[in-house]
């Protein structure tokens, strides 16, 4: 959903942490989740010397990382148009393991054609699942993922968790948003509408609904 991506890269956030240069972690020097390489691909030089160095990643700002998290992982996953909560799982995946491999493993378990690539019959597959089946799913083969890879001894503890606690936030997003908020791209016939009932009396705000109100409050 459009109106999820500043809580949801607020979270991711949180887990990414600021400047590491572990030197276990291939990516190298990193900070809020953004790599060197992926600096330097990008072309960012945040003290405009003229290149891409550990310096420039030391001072990478939240709004140079919001930049880079909407444009090459938000926006290639199609987040502004999956359901609730679904859209943070992936989203969250894309960041940690690669934008191809989150949107494989997502559209393996819809069941359609598996490219890498998120559109409109992926996204229309995705309304049309339970979305609390779809993360817990999502997430069961992320953690199967993850505990194949040869760094789980150094980093499984804390990918583990993050999976746990993405798991528990992306559940209550789409609790508390059961439909999609947005209309699908155009090249899909068949949107789905939200469904109302003038009669009900309003809920009580969510714990998602509290947390997005501290997640979003300007400080």
């Amino acid at each position: 959903m459009k109106s999820n991506f500043d809580a949801a890269l607020k979270a991711v956030l949180k887990h990414e942490g600021g400047f590491v240069n572990h030197p276990a972690d291939p990516g190298g020097a990193t900070n809020l989740g953004i790599t060197i390489g992926t600096a330097r691909a990008l072309g960012i030089d945040v003290d405009g010397d003229g290149d891409t160095d550990i310096l420039d990643i030391r001072k990478l700002r939240v709004e140079d990382a919001a930049k880079v998290y909407r444009a090459h992982y938000w926006d290639k996953v199609d987040g502004d148009y999956l359901p609730s909560g679904v859209d943070f799982a992936v989203f969250d995946f894309a960041v940690n393991s690669g934008v191809g491999r989150a949107s494989r493993f997502l559209q393996q378990i819809l069941g359609v054609s598996v490219d890498g690539n998120i559109g409109p019959k992926t996204v229309e597959a995705a309304q049309k699942m339970d979305a609390a089946l779809l993360v817990n799913s999502l997430c069961d083969r992320r953690m199967a993922f993850l505990r194949s890879l040869g760094t789980f001894k150094t980093f499984g503890k804390g990918w583990t968790r993050r999976v746990a606690e993405v798991r528990a936030l992306a559940l209550e997003m789409a609790k508390a948003s059961p439909v999609v908020g947005n209309e699908p791209p155009a090249s899909n016939t068949q949107p789905t509408s939200p469904v109302t009932d003038d009669k009900q009396p309003p809920a009580p705000r969510s714990w998602w609904r509290r947390f997005i109100d501290w997640l979003t409050r300007k400080d």
